[in-house]
């Protein structure tokens, strides 16, 4: 069986554990820095309302930095409430400044410990720090006084422990463990099980007391979601006072708008259109997660990452430290020093990570234009004449007016400036207009055959001619007042460029043929090898039909890049990327156009010279592929290694017949064992070993002549075919 814990036996029988209900208890004043207002008046508080945001920068690298202004009156408080995992950041990036150049200054910042939860636990009298079961509680308090509520009366007495027993429980076979505790009794030493306890409460009060502190600990942890940052500021008559910080932010992203102009009507002969100029107008979408509005708030948005990161610095940090036992040593004679002096040890250090300061540096403005508010809606008695009317691309082209911001160009990163003030309401997001101007392009189609065979995309080659960097994000494409597509941009530096697919382009039919072919071109003898070298071809076949009879197309082919391969042919690649080579091909409106790619490369094989075959080579040299000097070659290795294998066979042959001598032998000494010396059969037997072990001495000397010959002949042969360089 479970033992119960102190919450469910609470729940479970309504144990009132020493007047469990938590002490209220005034909340201390909070303490005055050092160098603050004397104890003779309070310093008036102010809150975030006398301190309003006045301006807020938004980086890609997921924080914000706030910049809170306004005037302080002499001595003054001021209280800003945070969300409890934001005091990390504000710990980290918080500056805090008194413009008033003399008349005040900042005494400092103040905000409520946040000590770890185990260790506020452990520091009460009853010590709830990893939540223990009740008799593990009750173990705790031994000592203490307790009041028990049992079925037949009050039990008062002293804790004196808790201990698990064996007991026999309702209708289970097996004895089951029950935890009883042991109280001291005026009447003696009582065992109560706590299955019968009904309630209990401790005698001590200052050690229930501590108990409700504990439990009260416990519940305010849970509901710290937010926490009051107090700044004390100190001086005379009104004053300017800036408050900066950097907090965790949603990265703010940017959304785009490209409008192509009316495409030209030209006629069946005309080669494709030149280079154009498009409207590229860009949004930013900023997100309010805060709880505070943005109400007129200057706001930049920021291209470049600065290094964030986040560190601990709210949570008190303890180490640990040996512990050492209390010195003894039996009596010394008293002994007199010569003075000096000593380094005072020291027992720990922590290292804080280098804070990074923002220096603001020069700043050069660029020309950026921007656009302004879609007119107003038209009047009710023109609306049936609306409905009749499209909008075009010079209409979009034309979106621009007042002017909304401006690129800046802060040190090392560029920022947009909205040169009005902006409001977004607390949990609330907004679409910001950054930038409407012209940026360089070209329509272009873009063909990838691994993307799609049969058609080419249609597409825009843009330059960014706007000045500043573009920031990833999609792009909806307008051409000819008309939604055609989207699109998705990368960084674009200024100055790049950067080519935009947004629709399948069903007005040119796409196909692809390969023809790979492979002509050996010669062989030669190199470093002891016989190399053929054969040429591989693959050539591949673009054919596209444009069937649109207004509009040319100007085709960009991807075609993908080999290594080792070398590109033959007139064709050169406009452009290459890590991947692909690009060609461009003009396609007539209402005509047909290919575009022929040949590459080639040149694939050597390596074999051994003795091991080719002769009568193969022969035809090779037919064909002008193969020199008579490497065929020459050939033949004296060949005929060298045939001299070698019948010196192996030789060899074998010897081998084989001092085997059957040696066999034979052992089958004579067997019978002539059985046999009777003055036999005939015997004499025979004996001659017959005689003139055995005659042949097997001439074998041996036969052996060792032709092994001689062979390990000569096998190294002139090496030596013959590691000198040969032959072409």
């Amino acid at each position: 069986m479970r033992v119960p814990t102190l919450l469910a036996l609470v729940a479970g029988t309504t144990l009132a554990l020493a007047a469990f209900s938590p002490v209220s208890h005034a909340q201390p004043a909070p303490r005055a820095a050092a160098g603050s207002a004397p104890a003779g008046g309070a310093a008036p508080v102010a809150q975030a309302a006398d301190l309003p945001i006045r301006r807020i920068t938004l980086y890609r690298s997921g924080v914000a930095s706030f910049e809170r202004r306004g005037l302080v009156q002499d001595d003054v408080l001021i209280q800003l409430r945070f969300k409890t995992d934001q005091i990390n950041d504000i710990l980290k990036s918080m500056v805090v400044l008194d413009l008033s150049r003399g008349k005040g200054r900042v005494d400092g910042i103040s905000y409520a410990s946040r000590e770890p939860l185990d260790r506020r636990l452990a520091s009460f009298g009853v010590d709830l720090s990893d939540n223990p079961t009740l008799p593990a509680m009750l173990t705790r308090l031994r000592g203490s006084g307790v009041t028990l509520a049992l079925p037949e009366g009050n039990l008062s007495g002293t804790i004196i422990g808790t201990e698990m027993r064996a007991q026999a429980m309702g209708n289970a076979q097996q004895p089951i463990s029950v935890p009883f505790l042991n109280v001291l009794t005026p009447t003696g030493i009582r065992s109560v099980s706590l299955y019968d306890i009904r309630g209990a409460k401790l005698d001590d009060a200052a050690l229930a007391d501590e108990l409700a502190k504990a439990l009260a600990a416990l519940a305010e942890h849970r509901a710290d979601r937010t926490k009051t940052v107090d700044i004390h500021l100190s001086g005379e008559d009104a004053r300017e006072i800036v408050v900066a910080y950097v907090q965790e932010s949603p990265v703010w992203k940017t959304s785009y708008r490209l409008v192509l102009p009316d495409a030209p009507q030209t006629g069946p002969g005309d080669s494709a259109s030149p280079a154009d100029r498009f409207t590229l107008q860009g949004w930013a979408i900023v997100e309010n997660t805060t709880d505070e509005d943005w109400t007129n708030v200057g706001l930049s948005l920021v291209s470049g990452r600065p290094v964030s990161f986040r560190m601990d610095l709210y949570e008190p940090l303890y180490l640990d430290r040996p512990e050492l036992a209390v010195p003894t040593e039996a009596g010394a004679l008293a002994r007199a020093y010569d003075g000096g002096e000593e380094a005072a040890a020291e027992l720990a250090e922590v290292d804080a990570a280098p804070g990074r300061s923002l220096q603001s540096r020069g700043r050069r403005d660029e020309a950026f234009s921007m656009g302004a508010p879609v007119a107003p809606a038209p009047a009710a008695g023109r609306a049936a004449e609306m409905l009749d009317k499209r909008l075009s691309s010079g209409e979009m082209a034309d979106y621009a007016g007042a002017g909304v911001g401006r690129g800046v160009e802060t040190g090392e990163v560029f920022q947009f400036e909205i040169s009005h003030p902006v409001t977004v309401e607390r949990q609330r997001s907004a679409m910001l207009l950054i930038t409407n101007t012209g940026i360089d392009g070209r329509r272009v189609s873009i063909y990838n055959a691994a993307d799609n065979p049969a058609h080419p995309m249609r597409g825009v080659r843009v330059t960014n001619s706007t000045g500043a960097p573009l920031m990833p994000g999609p792009i909806a494409v307008y051409d000819a007042g008309t939604y055609a597509g989207d699109a998705v941009v990368s960084h674009v530096p200024a100055g790049d460029d950067r080519l935009l697919a947004y629709a399948v382009d069903l007005d040119v039919r796409a196909e692809t043929t390969s023809r790979p072919t492979q002509e050996l071109q010669k062989f030669r003898i190199a470093g002891g090898l016989l190399e053929s070298s054969t040429l591989v071809t693959s050539r591949t076949i673009y054919a596209m039909s444009n069937k649109d009879t207004q509009r040319p197309r100007t085709i960009l082919i991807e075609h993908p890049k080999m290594d080792g391969w070398e590109l033959v042919g007139p064709a050169k690649p406009a452009e290459t990327t890590a991947d692909t080579l690009r060609f461009s091909l003009d396609v007539p409106a209402g005509k047909a156009a290919s575009l022929d790619l040949a590459f080639r490369r040149v694939e050597r094989q390596t074999f051994a010279i003795v091991s080719f075959d002769l009568t193969r080579l022969a035809a090779y040299a037919r064909q002008g592929k193969v020199s008579d000097a490497v065929v020459a070659a050939v033949r004296d290795a060949a005929k060298r290694q045939s001299d070698i294998n019948a010196l192996t066979q030789r060899l074998s042959a010897l081998e084989t017949e001092r085997r059957e001598i040696g066999e034979d032998q052992s089958r004579v000494r067997q019978n002539i064992g059985s046999i009777d010396r003055t036999n005939e059969l015997y004499s025979r037997y004996m001659k017959k070993l005689n003139d055995q072990e005659t042949r097997l001495e001439a074998i041996e000397n036969d052996l060792a002549q032709t092994r001689a010959a062979q390990e000569k002949a096998q190294r002139d042969l090496a030596t013959f075919i590691a000198s040969l360089n032959v072409e």
